[in-house]
Order: C-alpha cells, then sequence, then structure tokens
C-alpha cells in the first residue's frame, strides 16, 4: 500500500513539475528524511523543544506586558485583557489559515508533491494580503465595532486607541504566522526561536521605554507590538523571497485551482471559526465577569496568563507534533503518526502536572508582582487572582496538555471539524452556561470564574480523549493496522 501511494505521489509530482519549477535544499531533503524514518523520540524533541521554548518564553514577555499595563492601572490591566480577545478573534481568521493550510502543505512535503508545495505556500500568502486588506478597512470603524461586541463603557473610553493601533499589528501577524508555520511545517524550529527570541526582547525592551521611561500609556504597549512586528514581517518577506525552492514564494506559482485552494481552505475553515468562536466566548466570559467588579476581568486575564506558563510549553508540542503527524500520514507512515501522538500525551501530561505544582508553590511571589501599580500595592486585587487560579490551575495544567496532545492527532490528520465541535463545546456548552448558572443560582463571588475555568478545561479534556478513541479505531481500521 505504502509502495503503491509513493508510486502515486511520484506520477504526481512528474505531472505538476511542468507547471511549476520546484525543488527541496539539501537541508529540507535531510529534514524530510529525518522526519519520516528517524527515532521518533528525537524527531519529537527536536521539533517541539524548540517551539515550546519560543512559546513559554512569548508567554513570559507577555506577562511582562501586562505587568506594565498593569502598572498605569488595574482599569488598564482588565481593558487590555478585554480588549485582546476582540483582537484575538480578528486575528483568528490568519492563524487558523495558517494552522490549516500548512498542515496541507506539510502534507504534500512528507508525500513528496513538491511543486503542490510550492504553489500551496504562494497562493495562501497572496490569500493573506487579500485579507490584510479587509482589516485595514476596518480601522475607521474601531469604536463603533467595540461597541457592537459589547465592550464596556470604560474598556472603549481606556482602550479606543490601543486597539486601532492593534489592528496595524494583527495585519502584519497575518502574514507572520503563515511564514512561522511554514518554517515549522520544514523543520526550522531554530530559526522560528531565534527570530522571535529579536522580536520578543525587541517589544519588551521598547514596551518599557514608553511605559517606564516616558509615563505613556497602554496605546503605546500596541505601538511597541507593531513596531516589533514590523521587524519578523521584513525577516519573513527575505526569507520567503531568496531562492527557488519548494517554500520560495513565487507570483507565477500562485494558484487558485479547487486542487490546490480546496483542501487548504476545507481544513482551514474549520480551525477559523473555532478560533473566532472561542476568542468571542472568552470575551463574553469576561463581559460577565464583570458582574464580580471590573478587577475580576483583570485577574481572570492574569490568572489564565499564569496557567498559561504550563500550557503554551504543551502548545509548542501540539504544533510541532501536528506537523510531524501530517508529513507522516502524507508518506502514508500510519502507525509512526499514531506513535507520535501518544508520545505527546505523555510528554505533555508530565510537562502539566511539573507546571501545576510549581505555579502553585510560588503563586504568592507572582501575583504580589502583579498587584503593585502606581496606586500602590492592592491587596485585593492579588487574593482574588490567587483565587482564580487555584481552580483554574487545577483544571489547566494536566487536562490541557492532554487535550493538546488530541488536537495535534486531530490536526494532523485532517479532522479540524472536530477541533471545532471540541472547542465550540469548551466555551459554550461547558464554560458559559456554567458561569451563568452560577450567578444565577449562588451565592459564590469572583470565584466562580475560576471554577468554571476548571469544569471546563476538565470536561473538554474528558470530551477530547473520547472523540480521540473513536478517531483512532477509525484510523486503525481504515488502514488495518
Amino acid at each position: 500500500m505504502k509502495k503503491l501511494a509513493n508510486e502515486k505521489n511520484t506520477n504526481t509530482n512528474l505531472s505538476d513539475s511542468t507547471s511549476t519549477d520546484a525543488s527541496l535544499s539539501e537541508k529540507d531533503k535531510k529534514f524530510r528524511d529525518f522526519a519520516l524514518n528517524g527515532n521518533l523520540w528525537k524527531v519529537i524533541f527536536y521539533v517541539c523543544i524548540p517551539l515550546s521554548v519560543f512559546q513559554l518564553i512569548n508567554h513570559l514577555f507577555n506577562i511582562l506586558d501586562t505587568m506594565m499595563a498593569s502598572h498605569v492601572s488595574a482599569i488598564a490591566v482588565s481593558a487590555v485583557a478585554y480588549l485582546s480577545q476582540i483582537q484575538n478573534m480578528i486575528s483568528a481568521v490568519g492563524t487558523g489559515l495558517a494552522v490549516g493550510s500548512t498542515l496541507k502543505v506539510s502534507e504534500a512535503y512528507g508525500a513528496g508533491d513538491y511543486p503542490m508545495v510550492k504553489k500551496r505556500v504562494s497562493t495562501l500568502l497572496a490569500i493573506c494580503g487579500f485579507i490584510s486588506i479587509i482589516v485595514l478597512i476596518m480601522i475607521p470603524f474601531t469604536p463603533v465595532l467595540l461597541r457592537a461586541m459589547g465592550t464596556p463603557t470604560d474598556f472603549i473610553e481606556v482602550g479606543t486607541r490601543y486597539f486601532t493601533v492593534t489592528l496595524f499589528a494583527t495585519v502584519l501577524n497575518f502574514f507572520n504566522n503563515v511564514y512561522i508555520a511554514i518554517e515549522r511545517s520544514r523543520g526550522n524550529s531554530k530559526r522560528i526561536l531565534r527570530l522571535n527570541m529579536f522580536v520578543i526582547i525587541l517589544k519588551l525592551s521598547i514596551t518599557a521605554f514608553f511605559i517606564y521611561g516616558l509615563n505613556a500609556d497602554i496605546t503605546m504597549i500596541a505601538v511597541a507590538s507593531v513596531i516589533s512586528q514590523l521587524f519578523l514581517f521584513v525577516m519573513a518577506i527575505r526569507n520567503l523571497c531568496i531562492g527557488n525552492n519548494a517554500f520560495t514564494f513565487q507570483h507565477k506559482s500562485i494558484s487558485f485551482r479547487k486542487k490546490v485552494v480546496l483542501p487548504m481552505l476545507n481544513l482551514s475553515y474549520p480551525v477559523i471559526v473555532e478560533k473566532v468562536a472561542f476568542a468571542f466566548g472568552k470575551t463574553v466570559v469576561n463581559s460577565m465577569s464583570k458582574n464580580y467588579g471590573p478587577v475580576t476581568v483583570g485577574a481572570l486575564g492574569i490568572s489564565n496568563n499564569i496557567n498559561g506558563i504550563t500550557t503554551q510549553m504543551q502548545n509548542g508540542f501540539q504544533d510541532g507534533g501536528a506537523s510531524i503527524i501530517s508529513q507522516n500520514r502524507g508518506a502514508g507512515n500510519i502507525k509512526r503518526a499514531l506513535g507520535t501522538f501518544w508520545r505527546l500525551v505523555a510528554i505533555n501530561a508530565l510537562i502539566g502536572l511539573g507546571g501545576y505544582i510549581l505555579l502553585n508553590v510560588f503563586i504568592g511571589p507572582i501575583t504580589w508582582i502583579f498587584a503593585n501599580s502606581t496606586e500602590g500595592f492592592n491587596y485585593e486585587f492579588q487574593q482574588t487572582i490567587i483565587k482564580v487560579f487555584r481552580y483554574d490551575s487545577f483544571g489547566g495544567c494536566v487536562p490541557l496538555g492532554i487535550n493538546a496532545a488530541v488536537m495535534a492527532l486531530l490536526f494532523g490528520f485532517g479532522k479540524t471539524k472536530l477541533t471545532l465541535l471540541c472547542n465550540f463545546c469548551r466555551v459554550f456548552l461547558f464554560r458559559i452556561p456554567i458561569l451563568w448558572a452560577l450567578q444565577n443560582f449562588t451565592s459564590l463571588g469572583s470565584e466562580s470564574v475560576g471554577i468554571v475555568m476548571a469544569a471546563s478545561n476538565i470536561l473538554t479534556a474528558m470530551m477530547s480523549c473520547i472523540v480521540a478513541a473513536f478517531v483512532i479505531h477509525g484510523i486503525k481500521r481504515k488502514h488495518q493496522i
């Protein structure tokens, strides 16, 4: 069966090579052979550790960003937490497109169909250009958009200019996310780490200068994001346009034929809907959390950030693992693809357990930092964060790690509609209704948002495990393994 698949791929390559000049560099050839035939543990660690480290460092710097916002005021950090979710809804279009489309790039890469790799890379970048134009058109209507999303009036007053500038960063992110995903599919995890480390340090330095040096408001945090993302955008254009291998952009390779575009869109649109719905759901939760006072929104955002120290590392293994699974699936190595999943489960569970223990031990000193601002130390704010975090971490560290491994499996095998189902249920079945019930039928205070986070994450992990069991059974039956 594998031999027949390879012969089919060879025939496809020959037919496509007449229309598109595409080849692999020696480095890309070596990585493909390593991903398909090397020791699987080594492949996973080689691809995923740099991504995991990047996700961790990026998240730590995002936390420092939040700390700088809290230096302005508690309302400012709550506004940033709230508006970030609206921004995430918009950027989800680009992120979902990058995730879904580059999985098809990875699949073609694993199958040895290099002309198709080039066509999909070039076409994907062209699609990003169209989406960016639409987002830029939205900028003059920022206040209207925020009111339509039900944004609290005090957040609109504090954050309208911040959100407007953020939209420019979102456009740059469309291209940067696609570029990062392309590099990930070809195993260039270390390049991703190096470039993004520079971007993070640049952003942090500029933000610190604006906030502590110039005593600026939160708008300048968004300006720092634009400047730093612009650097990565320039590097992305440079790296994607140099040379003429399968992973470089070529205008003549842009193709909107069904066999090029449709598989990418079919895989991407559930991811886009999932990410938009998830960000919208978090916006609804933030809006509902405001019933406990405006600082609760900030406390929930900070709790999520602290918990994210663990979950973002797990997401690094999810992203890299999905790429490895997709490549091996494209090459017909189904057993190897499933083996990747089981290793991801073990790794993410261990990361989650270690993170849960360490974060809960040091939660006091961590939250003390966030509770300090120009207005002085806010003991009530610190206790609210801790109260929410105790529940959030219990339901987040290990369960979400297992869920991330399942998402890698589903992404790798193209089951993006199931990822949509799981994450839709996570917010709209397991989170919002439970929070509504706690608000209307109990006398619990701000700890309700922490309870909801724990419950929704645990229930989501349980659901994803059930889904994974059915998917694996179907894969084994289909491939007779």
